[in-house]
């Protein structure tokens, strides 16, 4: 800022000194004229220099010392005015400059009709006072578009950054939801799988493919959100992931209809009801539900201390989901479980609660609004 401050000072400085030699050297050559002439050219020439500082007043300054000097001695031009107008259609508002065309035309118009000009001299200096105060809005309106364009490429910039930092949160939270749910799966089943060998072998193979499908579940995810990361904006989304399907068979967000392989997969008791008619809504909703229904299942498995919990989905004027238990309630400690169940619902438009219950345990409730 200050260096264009200094190349402004230099450049109005330069052009003063041009305009007071272009008017003042016709008065001095071939002999010079009475000093009076010679003090009523640079005072029609000399205030240019603070143009940008008061161009309303440098203008009038001008232009009545250019008046008073025209009946006297013609310069080749009256560059003094013709630059204070230029100035006033580049600098000044609005307003200041309708209010100056009329001041303009009645002053040039006046300077040139009491010396008793031709009609060639009207209408070049016409053309010129035209040609000035055109250029001046010209550079006016080129200096708008350009800060228009450097404004919308400074919010675009924004813009990325605030997706990037949005995508980060994204990934930060499946990489949670993925990692706590599958990894604190995999944990209690191998905890349980001792004691399953010694009481019932034959129950401790299955204990072992649901270990094994839990696993291969969390790696599809997970290379899901790495392909993600590494094409943004093609992959659309983690792959599900879930049992029964392929790693690496298709890209997708998690769906309202894997959330029955999920409670199978979940080691919990979890009755699932359905109220209303269910109906089509946004991946991004479904993706959140799932998320939600997933990271409440690994709180209860992992801080309530029951098995029993109540899932029900409402569809009505919005999508309720309640996930109850009437195990102790939350854990002690801090954690990104419930911080990023409320950011998922959020991000789309809905509402998420947790709170214990009267009768004891714990309900989270999201609500997400429907089109």
């Amino acid at each position: 800022m200050f260096a264009a401050g200094r190349t402004d000072r230099a450049v109005d400085g330069a052009l003063a000194v041009g305009v007071v030699l272009a008017t003042v050297t016709p008065l001095l050559l071939p002999d010079p004229n009475p000093w009076w002439i010679i003090g009523l050219g640079l005072l029609a020439s000399a205030p240019v220099g603070w143009r940008r500082r008061a161009p309303m007043v440098v203008a009038v300054v001008v232009g009545a010392a250019m008046s008073v000097l025209v009946t006297w001695e013609k310069p080749l031009l009256p560059f003094g005015p013709l630059l204070a107008v230029y100035t006033i259609a580049d600098l000044s508002p609005t307003w200041k400059r309708l209010a100056a065309i009329p001041a303009i035309v009645a002053a040039v118009g006046t300077s040139l009709v009491l010396p008793g000009e031709n009609g060639e001299t009207f209408r070049l200096v016409g053309t010129a006072f035209v040609a000035a105060y055109a250029l001046g809005t010209s550079v006016r309106a080129s200096r708008s578009r350009a800060a228009e364009l450097t404004e919308r490429a400074r919010r675009q910039e924004q813009e990325h950054i605030a997706a990037a930092a949005e995508e980060r949160t994204r990934i930060a939270r499946d990489m949670h939801d993925i990692i706590t749910h599958s990894v604190g799966l995999m944990v209690v089943q191998a905890e349980a799988g001792p004691v399953v060998v010694r009481s019932d072998p034959d129950k401790a193979e299955v204990v072992f493919d649901a270990i094994a499908d839990t696993g291969r579940g969390a790696l599809a995810e997970l290379r899901g959100v790495l392909t993600a990361l590494r094409t943004p904006g093609e992959a659309g989304g983690p792959v599900c992931g879930h049992a029964g399907e392929r790693p690496g068979r298709s890209l997708c967000q998690p769906r309202l209809a894997n959330l029955p392989a999920l409670l199978d997969r979940s080691g919990l008791d979890v009755v699932s009801t359905t109220a209303g008619t269910p109906r089509p809504v946004a991946e991004s909703v479904e993706a959140a539900v799932y998320r939600i229904v997933q990271e409440a299942l690994t709180n209860v498995r992992k801080h309530a201390g029951t098995r029993a919990v109540r899932l029900a989905l409402t569809w009505g004027e919005r999508l309720t989901v309640e996930i109850a238990d009437d195990g102790r309630g939350p854990g002690e400690g801090g954690g990104y479980g419930l911080a990023g169940m409320r950011e998922r619902a959020a991000a789309c438009g809905g509402t998420l609660r947790a709170e214990a219950r009267r009768s004891g345990g714990f309900m989270v409730t999201a609500e997400f609004p429907l089109e």
